[in-house]
């Protein structure tokens, strides 16, 4: 009789040893960067401390900043700066000096698109500079308080109360920002339960947050409300959204198309039918592992730590 693998073999079997999908910027070098499965806020200092911002222009007035963690938007104008999303607090010296480097703008407004770390831990640093913080209402609960991603057996302690969102909503929001309404759409229970994305209407620019790793298989953090059918719906709410002349902001990898998106989503989507198809037949995580769901996905979307048996236990866990 088949069982079903310990997480701590299915981690090993994922070769989740290698890296963290979550840590690096333009996701080259994951697999030099964490060995283990135990990932602790020492190397993520130490990578957020000697990392070297790139910054590339999307619109006038309108930049991506990449960097160690999520990827950074930054809408500068007559109102300041907004930024989505802050990266890590020990490379907040390095992003600040980025934003600088733009022009002379204050920063006024920061918008978290999830909880995760490498996307928030560098709050308390941006409200000091001047920065006022929006996020779902979700957002807030988990950063005030402990939270554990279970997939990287890492403990994350709440951020001071500089540094948690002093403005929340539960569904959408549109903010007036530099002659612009964003509008800020929530998507429920997809990378986590605190998921949102950001359309520049205007400017035809999409800020998927970390429900889009282009080019990677995605971290879908189940302890903290993350399932493959919300992922695949907040994706589908942003493909109704762009054209092929919109510029797609990842959570992580490079600035990407409407096309490569939707090749993502249908990943996504084949992955999750077959994967619950064989579920409901009683097939066990290991028996579904055996038929290697991913295969054909594999070449483009394994090439970084994160390998198919990932996706496929994630699948596992939520359909």
């Amino acid at each position: 009789m088949t069982t079903q693998p310990s997480r701590r073999s299915f981690l090993r079997h994922a070769c989740m040893a290698a890296g963290a999908s979550l840590l690096l910027p333009s996701l080259r070098g994951w697999a030099e960067t964490i060995h283990g499965p135990r990932i602790t806020f020492a190397e993520f200092t130490t990578a957020a401390a000697n990392e070297k911002i790139r910054t590339v222009q999307l619109r006038d007035g309108i930049h991506l900043l990449y960097g160690v963690g999520g990827n950074v938007v930054c809408h500068t104008g007559k109102d300041g700066k907004m930024l989505i999303d802050c990266q890590f607090s020990a490379g907040a010296a390095h992003l600040k000096a980025a934003l600088n480097s733009i022009d002379a703008q204050p920063l006024r407004l920061l918008i978290n698109t999830h909880w995760h770390l490498d996307h928030t831990n560098a709050n308390p640093d941006m409200h000091k500079a001047g920065a006022r913080i929006l996020a779902h209402v979700n957002c807030r609960k988990r950063l005030a308080t402990p939270q554990r991603i279970d997939f990287y057996n890492l403990n994350v302690p709440a951020l001071p109360i500089a540094g948690l969102p002093t403005e929340v909503f539960t569904t959408a929001k549109t903010v007036e920002f530099n002659g612009e309404k964003h509008s800020l759409q929530h998507t429920p229970r997809a990378h986590t339960d605190t998921d949102l994305f950001v359309h520049f209407p205007n400017h035809n620019i999409i800020h998927t947050g970390d429900l889009w790793f282009n080019g990677y298989y995605p971290l879908i953090d189940v302890g903290t409300g993350g399932t493959i059918h919300g992922m695949i719906a907040g994706v589908n709410r942003c493909i109704a959204l762009a054209d092929s002349q919109t510029k797609i902001v990842p959570g992580h990898g490079e600035l990407g198309t409407l096309d490569e998106l939707k090749q993502y989503n249908h990943m996504l989507s084949t992955v999750a039918a077959r994967v619950e198809k064989l579920k409901h037949q009683g097939k066990t995580l290991s028996e579904i592992l055996a038929t290697r769901p991913t295969a054909e996905f594999d070449v483009v979307y394994g090439k970084g730590a994160m390998k198919g048996e990932a996706i496929v236990y994630f699948a596992y866990q939520t359909v």
